[in-house]
Order: structure tokens, then sequence, then C-alpha cells
């Protein structure tokens, strides 16, 4: 799944009424730009509110890493799962021919594992995104469009979390048997006649999907904070954004 499809799915996303009116993210911007209720705005600094919209997006990520780098995370989920790579699909259609679909699948399997694994190396890479964001930063995301958070995360974490998840997934892909699943995949498809060659590099992709899958329930946390009052669940976000 492309990122910026995923992105546009989540804005797409049902936000009820409280999305036009009173919303969290409606309501810190209001008091950003002194046009929130006197005593709202005449009790609360603007670092305050920039910090309530850190916290939101804190406790946000940390649901996030918690549902994907979890058993199932990836592989469970119809939104993320991540197939074979394209170059491998006809691989998969020809093992089925022949009665050994388990062999690609096992190895489908196994590339889930790999991103469920390496998901929550992503976490301590967000958080110190948000820790730097400044206050003019956080003024831009709330002034921005529903998916602002989303791309702001994009720019700046999109290469360093790829290179600290790089590791990992190939590490992973080991651990959980992926690169000998491959292995056996390919040796039983080159053993059948006239089949064209096919590879993948498969922490690249798996690389690529993680991403991808991670970024997409971003963009839904992002829209359940600005509309969900039930995601004000700490101290901060209380204080400035009510119960």
């Amino acid at each position: 799944m492309a990122f910026s499809a995923a992105v546009a799915g989540a804005a797409a996303l049902p936000a009820g009424p409280a999305l036009a009116q009173g919303s969290l993210f409606d309501k810190a911007k209001d008091l950003l730009g002194g046009e929130g209720s006197a005593g709202a705005a005449g009790s609360l600094s603007t670092a305050e509110i920039s910090d309530g919209l850190r916290e939101a997006l804190r406790v946000g990520t940390e649901r996030v890493v918690g549902q994907l780098g979890q058993t199932d995370g990836f592989n469970a989920d119809p939104d993320i799962h991540i197939p074979l790579p394209e170059s491998l699909q006809g691989v998969q259609k020809a093992l089925q021919t022949v009665g050994m679909s388990d062999l690609a699948d096992d190895l489908e399997l196994r590339l889930n594992r790999a991103a469920e694994q390496a998901t929550p190396q992503a976490k301590q890479i967000i958080w110190d995104a948000i820790s730097a964001m400044t206050v003019e930063d956080a003024e831009a995301i709330l002034n921005g469009p529903d998916d602002a958070a989303t791309r702001y995360f994009q720019d700046k974490m999109t290469a360093p979390l790829g290179e600290a998840m790089r590791p990992v997934i190939d590490q992973s892909l080991a651990d959980v048997g992926a690169i000998a699943a491959y292995d056996t995949m390919m040796g039983e498809y080159k053993a059948l006649p006239f089949m064209p060659d096919a590879k993948a590099d498969l922490t690249d992709y798996a690389l690529e999907q993680a991403l991808d899958g991670l970024f997409t329930y971003v963009a839904r946390e992002e829209a359940a904070i600005r509309s969900d009052p039930a995601k004000r669940t700490t101290e901060i976000l209380q204080k400035v954004f009510g119960g």
C-alpha cells in the first residue's frame, strides 16, 4: 500500500461531528490562536498547549506500535498484511499448480512476522521527533490539514526509521526463518520446467511494507486524536483539551 493512499484512506475515515466542532485539535488550535474561552486561554501557556499536542501524538504512537508490534499485528490485518513481492507472485501461482503453495504461504507469513518484530524499534525514533517539535511545528500541525502530523512524521522520520529498522528487519527475516523459507521455495520453483527467472530483495521489500503499515496507522491515529475525546488519556491531555 502506498503511503499517499494510506493517508488518503485515513482522511476518509468517518470522524463524526466532533471533528467539525470541538475536536481535540480544533480546541488546541483555538487556544493557540487566542480564540478559545477566556478562562482556558488565560490559564494555559502556548508551551503547555504545544506540550498537549506532543503528548497526544506520543500516546497515539505508543498505541500504534503496540498494536502492530505484536503477533499478527501485520499478518492478521487485511489493511497492512504484507503479500509476497510482485516479482514472486508468479512463483506462488506456479507452486500452487503442483500442490506446493504452502511454501509460498509460509514465506508470506514470515515476512509479516519480520515486520512485527521490527516495528517496536520505531517508537523511540518517533518520540524523539515529537520531543524535537518546536512551538512553530505544533502550530503548523494544528493549523494544517487533517494529516499534517502524519506528513510531518513522514518527512522527519522516514530516513532514520529506515536506517534503524533495516538491520532489525534483516535479522528478523533470518530469525523467523524467512531466508530459509525463500531458499526452499525458490529451489522447488527452479526445479519446475520452463519457469522464468524470479528473485526479490526481501529486506528492502519487508522494510518498505513495514513503514507503509506503520504510517497507515499513524494517519488513522491522528484522525482519531483529532476527533475522539476518549483519546485524552493523560493528565496533560485532560488539562489542555478537557475531559
